[in-house]
């Protein structure tokens, strides 16, 4: 039977031992450099997103208020898009995730909460492949596409450069499958920027339109949001032209810049997410680095005294000869 010899830990295998760790705490620094720098790329489009989503906020809101009145002075079901199907045969799920990753947990978590929707509610509509994704970003693309879900469009690299007429295109493209039958019900999932390290997991109905008021956790604590059942009786509006007309003029814009909300919200909390990651990384990569230093520091120590045992040995084998 072959033997395996074991070579002895010698002089030049310290070496490559500390070379090995210093080149290690090399490639920590510049990973620590280029998280750090990442954090302040994502810091400076979250002021961005933020102060896009802290305008369009009270709007989104006081349309969505100003419907509910129209609504209430009107046959509820006076308008097609306010209609609910007797039975829904099929559905389209928007589900809006980012185009890059780096920000922990947070396109997983929306792809999680879009699952658990598809297995409470759509799960008979995904068997007889009458389940449509709409998704938005990229990951959520690849991410359903590889499991082969129906994909409704390409909406990929739509966040390198939001802009407001992406919004109508996807209301467009709900509608239209809504009014000719091709789906009976659109939902919408999606991440509500609460603050930097928090996000609420959102799933709401974009059509029918909702009878009822969906009020989101941001929506019920927020000073700008007015519950259309609270105001009732408080405020009398006199509308012209009639509400028929109105509502008419009123429902597109509403729904465009209700998904439109729903886009800025997710901007702004994706980019919250990655300046959070982004600041564990550095952090992670900075105690790392103490480690790797301390490791280093005792090599180089034990390198160092085995060196004068063996010069110490030398010379006293030399006095002894």
């Amino acid at each position: 039977m072959a033997t395996t010899r074991v070579a002895p830990y010698t002089q030049s295998t310290k070496m490559a031992s500390l070379r090995d760790i210093r080149t290690r705490i090399g490639s920590v620094k510049n990973t620590q450099q280029i998280t750090r720098a990442m954090k302040m790329v994502a810091a400076a489009k979250l002021r961005k997103a933020q102060e896009r989503i802290f305008t369009a906020r009270p709007y989104a809101f006081k349309i969505r208020e100003l419907i509910g009145h129209l609504r209430q002075r009107l046959d509820p079901l006076s308008h097609p898009l306010f209609r609910p199907r007797e039975e829904v045969n099929a559905v389209l799920l928007i589900v809006v995730t980012s185009d890059r990753g780096l920000a922990g947990a947070f396109n997983t978590n929306i792809i999680k909460k879009a699952e658990e929707r598809i297995s409470e509610a759509y799960a008979d509509h995904k068997a007889a492949g009458n389940l449509h994704i709409l998704a938005i970003g990229r990951k959520a693309h690849e991410y359903f596409a590889k499991r082969g879900h129906q994909l409704v469009g390409d909406y990929r690299g739509v966040f390198n450069d939001l802009q407001f007429p992406i919004a109508g295109e996807i209301v467009d493209i709900a509608v239209q499958g809504f009014e000719t039958g091709e789906w009976d019900h659109a939902e919408v999932v999606y991440n509500e920027f609460k603050n930097t390290i928090t996000q609420n997991r959102i799933a709401e109905q974009l059509l029918p339109v909702p009878t009822g008021s969906f009020i989101t956790p941001v929506m019920e604590a927020s000073a700008d949001y007015g519950d259309v059942a609270e105001a009732e009786g408080e405020v009398e509006y006199i509308f012209e032209p009639s509400p028929e007309v109105l509502l008419e003029r009123l429902i597109p814009e509403f729904m465009q810049y209700q998904l439109w909300r729903m886009l800025l919200e997710s901007n702004a909390s994706e980019q919250g997410a990655r300046m959070v990651a982004m600041d564990n990384a550095t952090t992670n990569a900075g105690e790392l680095l103490k480690d790797l230093q301390l490791t280093y520091n005792r090599a180089r120590q034990a390198a160092i005294t085995t060196e004068i045992i063996e010069i110490a040995s030398g010379a006293e084998a030399l006095k002894v000869g």
